[in-house]
């Protein structure tokens, strides 16, 4: 049997704001609000579901409230392994995204930062673990995934980490996350290329084991293997409506096709096709 893909990090209500015109200071705009689950290690986890390739399995934390049971719901309908904690207030992110399709957020993360050691028992049977790099940026929840990460390691998981936000990478400091990820050696790491610019992942000596995947929206998607560089086109979109997700849907694809024995070419075909797919719709898949 194929092992399980787990995903660990946030799951919280995504509010999605559609603008049919640019935003205007003071006054109304029209558009329309989509309510639904939003978190990029739950998205990851709800997108690979979505593919079918591998079983997954999602980690974090959600309040004991009606929003967190919903939430937990959806995911377990969708065919995720949900292994959650329950305190605090369930988070929520405002997500407004423009008539071009470009997203913008105001998160306010409530119970996803608050997950504490997680048990041995959720690792068992994992053949992957990813965290997205949101779940550095804030206590416990940091502290709990760097652990998470480093047992992971020494039980001889395949681990990888997703560098999520140039701002929240910003915030946590280039020479502190650089040391971090240096530190964590993950097997794979994915980044956008303004944050791949940030981290300096061309840089000499960065990372040498880590295969380091960078999107590159309709540009080629490049892998970078300890010297080696393979390009992967992209395939054009024809309409990009919401861009929220889509880099969580090239995540669970990238990595659902890693864990199913494919090499970094295919792997980056299975994420891209994956990420188009979430291209079209409001919020993530």
């Amino acid at each position: 049997m194929t092992g399980v893909l787990g995903s660990l990090g946030d799951l919280v209500e995504d509010i999605v704001v559609w603008l049919d015109e640019p935003m205007a200071i003071g006054t109304d705009a029209a558009g329309s609000i989509i309510r639904t689950r939003g978190g990029s290690a739950a998205n990851v986890a709800s997108a690979a579901a979505h593919l079918g390739r591998v079983p997954v399995r999602y980690l974090g934390c959600v309040g004991p409230d009606a929003t967190g049971d919903g939430l937990v719901a959806g995911l377990q309908q969708s065919g995720v392994e949900v292994r959650v904690q329950r305190r605090g207030r369930t988070g929520t992110i405002l997500v407004l995204v423009g008539p071009d399709g470009e997203r913008s957020m105001v998160p306010d993360r409530g119970a996803a930062l608050l997950l504490e050691p997680v048990e041995d028992a959720w690792l068992d049977g994992l053949a992957m673990l990813h965290a997205p790099a949101y779940g550095f940026c804030g206590e416990p929840i940091s502290t709990t995934v760097l652990d998470a990460l480093r047992r992971a390691r020494e039980r001889g998981l395949t681990t990888s980490v997703d560098a999520s936000s140039v701002g929240a990478l910003r915030g946590y400091g280039r020479d502190h996350i650089r040391a971090l990820l240096t530190d964590l050696a993950p097997d794979h790491l994915l980044a956008n290329a303004d944050e791949a610019e940030f981290l300096g992942v061309e840089e000499p000596g960065f990372l040498p084991h880590t295969t380091i995947v960078v999107k590159r929206g309709a540009e080629p998607t490049v892998a970078l293997m300890g010297g080696r560089r393979v390009e992967v086109p992209v395939a054009p979109v024809a309409e990009v409506r919401d861009t929220t997700g889509a880099g969580d849907a090239f995540a669970a694809g990238y990595l659902s096709a890693v864990v199913d024995g494919a090499d970094v070419r295919e792997a980056c075909e299975v994420g891209n096709g994956l990420a188009a797919a979430a291209l079209g719709c409001a919020g993530a898949l």
